[in-house]
């Protein structure tokens, strides 16, 4: 077998490797029926993940009526609170994620996680799923200071640093990880099962993949081009 053409490859978490669309529900919900307010679906939470809770809970919060400031801190924390207490009820890696990542680290190619989930949470929901090991760091929304998340390209390039340089790729579902992933100058992996605000077609990744059986095979590909 021909020597893999990325050293690194980095995943997003949420509707990337794992699943987390009923537990993020179900903490949106919660912090929705504390403010007296229905449930939203998973269908209507699925386009809200990426940007990070604050920003699923205001869109969650805006499709119910809106809320001032000083509520939606409470919520949030709420939120929060609820969310780190139930972070792997439902949520388990996509099919295929796991062997993905076997086949991977048996060609030597080292593995992380860039998210904009909190750092805290990411590596809870990691060891709950028994897939922390797995990776060579973990870069959460909040490890390089507040604001600096994807789509900046800041956590991917400290992504590449960490693990001592070489040809990197990315893989995610959302804008935010493709826009990530232009700005720090490595290709970009779409996954059209994931947590999507919009046609795959259009997020402008590099490539895009229905299924993790397909992930290797897409890499090798982006490196011939």
């Amino acid at each position: 077998m021909s020597v893999f053409p990325f050293e690194i490859v980095g995943f997003d978490l949420d509707g990337t490797l794992v699943d987390t669309l009923g537990d993020l529900t179900a903490a949106v919900n919660h912090a929705l029926a504390d403010a007296g307010r229905p449930p939203v679906s998973v269908d209507e939470v699925k386009p809200m993940i990426g940007g990070g809770a604050k920003l699923m809970l205001e869109k969650g919060l805006a499709a119910t009526g809106g809320c001032p400031e000083d509520e939606f801190n409470r919520l949030y924390r709420l939120l929060l609170a609820y969310y780190e207490a139930h972070i792997a009820v439902h949520s388990r890696p996509f099919p295929g994620a796991v062997a993905a990542l076997d086949e991977l680290a048996a060609m030597g190619v080292k593995t992380a996680i860039v998210t904009n989930k909190f750092e805290g949470f990411a590596a809870k929901l990691l060891r709950e799923l028994g897939l922390f090991d797995r990776f060579a760091t973990v870069i959460g929304g909040d490890t390089l200071g507040k604001g600096i998340a994807k789509p900046s390209a800041a956590p991917i390039l400290e992504m590449v640093r960490r693990l001592g340089g070489g040809r990197a790729a990315f893989v995610g579902d959302s804008i935010y990880d493709v826009v990530a992933a232009k700005n720090a100058g490595v290709p970009s992996v779409e996954c059209s099962f994931g947590f999507l605000m919009g046609p795959v077609e259009e997020l402008g990744a590099d490539a895009v993949i229905d299924g993790f059986e397909e992930l290797i095979p897409a890499l090798r590909t982006l490196a011939a081009i």
